[in-house]
């Protein structure tokens, strides 16, 4: 069928933190330099906490959730990852292993360091 092949490895899933945990996540990583607030560590069910993925305090506060400073934010946010595929590269070797889900605390969900997160992993993991 048209549209339904997958690249190798698992589904790249983003949710939010305050969305319930669902058995089809697959492996859960927080990817915000900050703890959600309000949410218990026991409630996320998370595999890891990658806070060093997030973008970097600076360019976050630039940004500050404005769309109409998105575009500059995601081209700003994929120049740090290419500079610390360390950050990254355990996301993508768990997204090679099964499914993932990015966990985030925006309340914009269009908007946000887990949607360009989920971009460049998806870039890497079909050439994986």
């Amino acid at each position: 069928m048209a549209g339904t092949h997958r690249p190798s490895g698992g589904l790249i899933r983003i949710k939010r933190a305050y969305d319930a945990v669902e058995a089809s996540d697959g492996e859960r990583f927080l990817v915000d330099r900050l703890w959600p607030r309000g949410v218990k560590k026991e409630a996320l069910h998370l595999t890891g906490w990658q806070r060093d993925v997030a973008p970097s305090t600076e360019l976050r506060q630039w940004f500050g959730h404005d769309p109409a400073r998105w575009a500059e934010f995601q081209q700003r946010y994929q120049a740090e990852l290419d500079q610390k595929p360390e950050s990254w590269q355990p996301l993508l070797e768990a997204a090679v292993r099964g499914d993932v889900t990015l966990v985030y605390g925006a309340k914009d969900t269009q908007h946000n360091d887990a949607v360009v997160l989920k971009a460049y992993l998806e870039t890497r993991l079909t050439n994986a």
